[in-house]
């Protein structure tokens, strides 16, 4: 699970997959089209040289992608590299053997480079549509992680639990070309989630949208603190920052190119949850300022923000999502090359020095 110290980070971009209109134009592109784009923008991540692929799931309409291991099985066709993970799971819905199974052949079809970041998602459409029950939501969780990762050590399994029938001596098949599939969890900005990983031996994946990023930091010291007080080497705990990210020739015109769509993006996922919020432009760019934590701005200012967030985290993993408010397909590939030709060449070597 450790990020090779040849690449020093690893670095990659995930997507959620969203189907919002494109703000400019008003167009919507089909799911067909969002997946075929997906796995095109995987392809060029790959042959870019990037590190890792993620792909998140929702159950909606206005997203197109509710299996992920679906989607990352057929990009591990037309990919040689590049890791590919879940971005997120959504772990309280989802039965933890098919998820293992799933994501072991999708092991087996890639030569070993299936992960899950696992979470418990923004949307709540899932509990209801596979019939689990919301008030045992974090119960849920806590018994699924512990099933999963159980599943991951050993192909014969004896568990009981709460919330799903037992398994005596039950045969889990197919076991994955990696000995153990690479498991983190999504932690957004909860405490309790970031001490379960620690505790649990997971690695750690930060959502970090904005603000000040020394804010993030007291969840990463307790995910480590947790980790050792837990008796797993710290070695082997990595940590991920995941967050939004626009880069362009200037910082200003990344400002204004990434504005529309990152505004579009809020006013649509927060309408879903009741509230009547946008970002003005003027907040916007305040937003994007050097010691903020959102990833918009020139290559360098990319670079600055990655290596300050490396000097407060020492995390071994960087993720960007591109992809957001119906921003147009050339727009991402553009961001793809200065990730990978740009930025990431940089963030290497600084690191590894």
């Amino acid at each position: 699970m450790t990020a090779t110290s040849e690449s020093g980070m690893e670095i990659g971009i995930y997507t959620l997959a969203d189907l919002y209109p494109d703000p400019l134009t008003g167009k919507t592109v089909s799911a067909k089209q969002r997946i075929d784009e997906i796995i095109k923008a995987a392809k060029m991540a790959d042959e870019a040289g990037l590190d890792v692929f993620g792909v998140g799931e929702h159950h909606r309409l206005d997203y197109a992608v509710s299996a992920p291991p679906v989607v990352l099985s057929a990009i591990s066709q037309v990919t040689k590299r590049i890791k590919l993970t879940s971005a997120t799971t959504v772990l309280n819905t989802v039965d933890p053997v098919r998820l293992f199974e799933d994501f072991a052949t999708l092991d087996l079809l890639s030569n070993g480079r299936a992960e899950i970041i696992t979470g418990r998602g923004a949307f709540l459409d899932s509990f209801p549509l596979f019939g689990y029950d919301l008030k045992n939501y974090d119960e849920l969780f806590e018994e699924h992680m512990e099933l999963l990762l159980k599943l991951n050590k050993t192909d014969l399994v004896t568990w009981n639990g709460r919330y799903r029938s037992s398994l005596k001596d039950a045969e889990i098949s197919p076991r994955p070309v990696q000995q153990k599939i690479p498991v983190w969890v999504g932690v957004g900005g909860s405490p309790e989630s970031a001490e379960r990983a620690g505790r649990l031996g997971t690695g750690l994946a930060i959502v970090v949208l904005g603000g000040d990023p020394s804010y993030y930091k007291p969840l990463v010291d307790l995910y480590r603190v947790t980790a050792a007080q837990s008796g797993n080497d710290l070695e082997k705990m990595n940590v991920a920052v995941t967050g939004h990210t626009y880069i362009s020739k200037t910082n200003k015109q990344a400002i204004d190119e990434f504005y529309p769509y990152h505004s579009n993006y809020w006013q649509n996922l927060n309408r879903h949850h009741g509230i009547n919020k946008t970002f003005s432009r003027t907040e916007f760019e305040l937003m994007s300022g050097k010691e903020t934590a959102l990833f918009v701005g020139s290559s360098q200012q990319i670079i600055e923000k990655i290596m300050l967030q490396y000097e407060l985290f020492g995390h071994q993993r960087f993720i960007a999502q591109m992809d957001i408010g119906g921003m147009p397909f050339n727009k991402v590939a553009e961001n793809i090359e200065r990730l990978a030709t740009e930025v990431a060449p940089v963030i290497r070597k600084e690191i590894r020095k």
